[in-house]
């Protein structure tokens, strides 16, 4: 998911703690399980999705002891910094306002597109209402598209304020609207053309855990170079999504 944590005085209070690392400790994963097909919880209440089974791949070929960790998208930066977990692995893109934050991994995905959807092809995304998640680049490209900006906590509720009339539009990943669209019965339909927002998907560490993002790094290239990783991107987010 393309999003946008703002910095804050208080994350800079954890910026140097560091706490498990691989020495025979488990690594917690933290994931938002609310951004199908990136992340989500299935009907045994773990997660599942594309995220998931990249980072059981991942933790296997890193030789770590993974488990997993939900939290909500809006405190899922400072939780990192806090401690609660040691990687984010939740649909975020690689911004430079997040590396202030942050170290990322190497992308685990290309850039890909984001999109508007409305009920009609002719909605205003530059004068209307539209929707998107708080926090997220999507929020911040409404805004400076000169739109007025509707921030919801869930990617669902972003899509429902197009069906409840709230918005005009909604702004998101096309990996994430297209099935909705698709499922919508003509309801809901993509408002004009694709938008190239942000730098790729990666994982996100705290900058005091070098040793354990070079591992990570070490496992999504030997993804990349064997070519087990496209077929992945493929299976969940669909055959159009870019690949490397």
């Amino acid at each position: 998911m393309k999003k946008l944590i703002l910095t804050t005085a208080a994350l800079a209070l954890f910026a140097g703690m560091a706490m498990a690392e691989s020495h025979g400790m488990t690594v917690r994963l933290g994931t938002e399980g609310a951004y199908e097909p990136y992340n989500f919880l299935n009907d045994d209440g773990e997660v599942d999705g594309f995220e998931r089974e990249l980072g059981d791949e991942l933790c296997k070929r890193a030789a770590l002891k993974c488990e997993w960790v939900t939290n909500e998208w809006d405190s899922i930066i400072p939780n990192l910094t806090s401690g609660n977990y040691d990687a984010i692995i939740a649909g975020m893109s690689i911004t430079d306002e997040r590396k202030e934050v942050v170290d990322f991994s190497e992308n685990y995905t290309p850039p890909s597109a984001s999109a508007y959807v409305g009920k009609t092809a002719d909605v205003d995304i530059t004068g209307g209402v539209v929707a998107a998640q708080t926090s997220t680049i999507q929020a911040a490209h409404v805004t400076s598209s000169g739109a007025t900006l509707l921030e919801f906590a869930t990617p669902d509720e972003v899509v429902a304020a197009v069906n409840n009339g709230e918005a005009d539009a909604a702004m998101a990943d096309k990996d994430y609207l297209l099935p909705l669209v698709e499922a919508s019965g003509g309801e809901l339909t993509f408002v004009g053309g694709d938008v190239p927002l942000g730098g790729g998907i990666g994982m996100a560490f705290r900058k005091s855990d070098p040793e354990l993002r070079a591992k990570f790094d070490a496992a999504i290239k030997s993804m990349k170079e064997d070519g087990t990783l496209n077929p992945l991107i493929k299976k969940w987010l669909g055959e159009d999504s870019p690949v490397f």
